[in-house]
């Protein structure tokens, strides 16, 4: 009886590995289909029709005379051929048959796992509304899709960035199932200490900045002031022209934006070694080793952004950018996991 719960326990705990690196691969498959202007490249919501590709040329032609009709084609990419159009297209499918994978590869189990009681409430609960998130991210994929298909030759960045946002938020809650489970306990992410007031900032500057990350990308911001430390010339986008206060609230505004990720990727820097400062200070010597790991992703998340702005957004440097996002907030979530008691 017991190996058979020690079997369930290890087929639970390698199906959540398994969910977080398959969640991690979507992330960076959707990344990468926002980096080569895809995700318009399906006008329809196509839950089960779209499972398999086009499978005919008049099926392809099809998919192709939708994309005809919505503003990207007719005023970015009047001249491009089937065959280009099926390149932005399999990454669009890519992306969304991966997020039909998760859907099913994440329900089954997780109903088997409810029915034979052999895993805790707590790990289970979790799980559920991990699902719930899923789903709603599924809504959240199509709604943006949505605000590019009229009246715009992109998505709205700021559906962008809840798209992404969210997808952080699922990978982020599977981490925590997954050290909660291998460690055999129960830790809650929201702990009432002062104590935890220190990383509950780090992590809320962390997912800041991912935001804003976003709303570059969406904004396409980067193709901007490509030049490093300064904005061309100056400290500041010298295109802003300011009219008062509440023009530094306009979040559509590309240098602007541009500025914001610059600066609070410099206020995390700061902050990071404030927390090393402190954490040294306390002698919290079971905090060193994930604190290194945090610095080094941190300066490495930086060496990237800047090589990716200075190459003229080189889509692999890009791409590596934020799956270095991926990798620093996830390491944060560890730094704050591992100074609870």
């Amino acid at each position: 009886m017991e190996s058979n719960t020690q079997r369930v326990n290890m087929l639970f705990y390698y199906w959540l590995v398994a969910t977080f690196l398959m969640v991690g691969v979507l992330i960076i498959v959707g990344g990468l289909t926002r980096l080569t202007n895809s995700g318009l490249s399906i006008t329809e919501w196509e839950l089960f029709s779209g499972i398999l590709p086009p499978l005919n040329n008049a099926t392809w032609i099809n998919y192709f005379n939708l994309y005809k009709e919505i503003p990207q084609y007719k005023l970015i990419n009047m001249n491009m051929s089937l065959d280009d159009f099926k390149i932005i297209f399999y990454w669009e499918y890519a992306h969304r048959f991966l997020a039909r994978l998760l859907g099913i590869f994440f329900i089954l189990p997780l109903i088997y796992f409810s029915f034979i009681n052999k895993i805790k409430n707590e790990y289970l609960k979790i799980c559920f509304l991990i699902f719930i998130l899923i789903l709603f991210q599924g809504f959240l994929g199509w709604y943006m899709v949505k605000s590019g298909l009229v009246d715009n030759v992109t998505v709205s960045h700021y559906r962008l960035s809840i798209h992404l946002a969210v997808a952080f938020i699922i990978i982020s809650m599977i981490f925590w199932n997954i050290l909660n489970f291998k460690e055999k306990t129960s830790k809650k992410f929201f702990k009432n200490n002062k104590k935890s007031i220190f990383f509950y900032i780090l992590i809320f500057l962390v997912f800041s900045q991912i935001i804003f990350g976003a709303f570059v990308s969406g904004l396409d911001a980067g193709k901007i002031y490509q030049t490093w430390p300064f904005m061309n010339y100056s400290y500041f986008p010298d295109d802003v022209k300011s009219d008062g206060f509440l023009y530094l609230l306009d979040f559509n505004d590309q240098g602007l934006i541009q500025f914001y990720h610059r600066n609070i990727a410099y206020l995390i820097v700061v902050y990071i070694l404030f927390l090393g400062f402190y954490i040294y200070k306390k002698n919290i010597h079971h905090l060193y080793k994930p604190y290194y790991v945090v610095l080094f992703l941190l300066f490495l998340q930086i060496c990237l952004g800047i090589f990716t702005l200075i190459s003229g957004l080189n889509i692999y440097l890009a791409s590596s950018h934020q799956i270095g996002s991926l990798l620093l907030i996830l390491s944060v979530i560890n730094l704050h996991y591992r100074q609870i008691n």
